[in-house]
């Protein structure tokens, strides 16, 4: 069973389509979402969002009340040149505000209590370890009664 991504974006593509081509809207800070892989091996999955720059306090990784793995990243803009009296950007295109938030749905194989993360690299890394067989198939037995 392969994981699933909600979009956060709730416009069809058309209307991004539509709004993101046009010349007479200026775009002046463009959203864009990181990079997202997923790989599926014998005992885990990794969920793998490319996010350079960033650190592991910018991400926040959690469960939400429906057992959905939940990943957002906030990294606010810092003005770390005030005060400088060297010199001044004449130009600054990769120092930005950045949010994403992103919901999947987890498979009902993973064990949701061997969840981790870490960064490296300017990659945050989630491994969700699958469950032994045996407790896949216990979890999915029904008592009659």
């Amino acid at each position: 069973m392969a994981l699933i991504r909600r979009n956060q974006n709730w416009l069809p593509s058309v209307f991004n389509d539509l709004f993101d081509n046009n010349d007479w809207i200026e775009r002046t800070n463009a959203i864009t979402s990181p990079a997202v892989n997923v790989i599926e091996r014998e005992n885990e999955y990794s969920v793998e969002i490319a996010a350079p720059g960033m650190t592991k306090d910018d991400f926040n990784v959690h469960l939400d009340e429906e057992g959905n793995l939940v990943i957002s990243l906030e990294k606010k803009e810092e003005n770390k040149d005030e005060g400088k009296k060297n010199g001044h950007y004449l130009r600054r295109e990769f120092s930005y505000s950045q949010q994403f938030r992103q919901v999947m749905i987890l498979p009902d194989d993973v064990d949701r209590d061997k969840i981790s993360a870490h960064v490296e690299n300017g990659v945050l890394t989630v491994d969700l370890l699958k469950k032994s067989q045996e407790a896949v198939k216990e979890a999915k037995k029904i008592e009659i009664k």
